[in-house]
């Protein structure tokens, strides 16, 4: 046993994938420590406006923060580049090609324009744009939309000081310099009071993507090895008695297997869960839920093993010496299985974690009130909230990283387990 575990620990595979799903649940358990807070709470009011990065307070950066001067080359380029929308390029770069040739105006082709160089792009509006130039074929609401485009270009270099007032309380009007900003004055970041972190940004409803995939993380970990653990249990104890008892007792044990068998697994479990409540179905229940529909396949599996064992030598030695069905079961036959029973266990977590996830984006995974799961997070952002449509690939992409590096993880421990103990593929 001992050479064989260390087999296992030289194995490339199991290593690699065990290394990755160490890592995942190490930061499911670190983080929280690091970062505490409610991983529901809501911080956000913008939405999916609200994209990965760092923010800090306005006030308090306006307020008593000491202000240093800096003159860098082509500050004022960037400033207009980050100003400039990338759909008000698009609108540039079609109005050129589409409208310029007309009326006298010489049109441009998609070679001669880059929307990439902002400076050449406004020098080639301001060129060949006028809202006294009649288009045909133009209809108003274009008309006014490229009107609103020139005056909001013109604005980007409106670069002047900014002065922020307050409110006089005897007057009632804002005539009170409260601070004066340049365009050369910069602050540290160090320095102001209130400074948000957001690596993942913020979800539909507000919260910390990055709070709560930890969250998510961890919840679909502990479904995954409930649902595991009930699948493993169930067909490890249905198949030993199948296989070692035979007879009668094989039979109806195969009887209801192959019931089950024929049917689909996925479609009970939506039934049953159909069948509960919202706020019956929490995350342990929901877990429990799955790993009793999952356990077919392993009870088939151990079956077969057994059968193959319950005649050997050692297990006839042990009948004729008078020991319990029970004591033979533990002694003889289950330390040969262990190896596969570990195995079924792997897949099966990852079979629970996976099924979580399609159920939840049903609408029929857990109460979504105290808890969220990595399903749960990818209903909320595509099934309901569309989050694609809004280009926020913050509030799924790394849910889905999660759910694959975790079922590829598992998946390679599996297999590289499955070349040590499997004779044909032992190298």
């Amino acid at each position: 046993m001992k050479s064989q575990l260390r087999s296992v620990l030289r194995s490339g595979k199991f290593m690699t994938g065990f290394i990755i799903f160490i890592s995942i649940l190490l930061g499911t358990i670190i983080y929280p420590l690091v970062y505490p807070g409610d991983p529901m709470a809501r911080i956000g009011y913008d939405s999916f406006r609200t994209r990965p990065g760092t923010y800090i307070s306005l006030y308090d950066s306006l307020d008593g923060v000491n202000t240093f001067t800096f003159r860098i080359d082509g500050a004022d380029e960037v400033r207009i580049n980050n100003k400039l929308r990338g759909e008000d390029s698009e609108l540039i770069k079609r109005w050129l090609v589409e409208y310029g040739e007309q009326e006298g105006v010489a049109g441009l082709t998609d070679d001669e324009i880059d929307v990439e160089n902002t400076a050449a792009l406004l020098n080639l509006w301001w060129e060949h744009y006028s809202d006294e130039i009649f288009i045909r074929n133009l209809t108003n609401a274009e008309r006014n939309t490229y009107m609103r485009l020139d005056i909001r270009l013109d604005r980007l270099f409106d670069i002047d000081d900014l002065r922020v007032y307050t409110l006089d309380p005897d007057t009632n009007e804002y005539d009170i310099l409260f601070t004066e900003v340049s365009t050369d004055d910069y602050i540290n970041i160090n320095n102001v009071a209130n400074v948000v972190k957001l690596p993942l940004g913020t979800d539909n409803f507000g919260s910390d993507v990055l709070k709560k995939l930890v969250m998510a993380t961890a919840t679909s970990l502990w479904i995954g090895l409930v649902a595991g653990s009930v699948a493993t249990l169930i067909g490890l104890s249905l198949g030993l008695l199948s296989g070692y008892l035979g007879g009668i007792v094989d039979d109806i044990i195969m009887f209801f297997t192959n019931l089950f068998t024929v049917i689909p697994g996925f479609v009970l479990l939506i039934l049953i869960s159909y069948g509960m409540s919202q706020m019956e179905r929490g995350a342990t229940t929901v877990a429990v839920v799955i790993g009793l529909t999952s356990w077919v396949w392993t009870t088939r599996s151990v079956r077969s093993q057994v059968m193959s064992l319950r005649n050997r030598d050692h297990v006839n030695l042990s009948k004729l010496s008078g020991h319990s069905m029970p004591k033979i079961i533990i002694k003889d036959v289950l330390p040969y299985i262990a190896s596969y029973v570990v195995m079924a266990l792997i897949l099966q977590i990852s079979s629970g974690i996976l099924a979580e996830a399609g159920l939840s984006m049903l609408g029929l995974g857990p109460s979504t009130t105290s808890t969220a799961t990595l399903g749960l997070m990818l209903d909320w952002s595509i099934m309901k909230s569309t989050a694609f449509i809004h280009g926020a690939w913050w509030a799924y992409y790394p849910v889905i990283v999660v759910i694959v590096l975790i079922s590829f993880s598992l998946n390679l421990m599996n297999t590289g387990m499955d070349q040590v103990f499997n004779p044909q593929l032992r190298d």
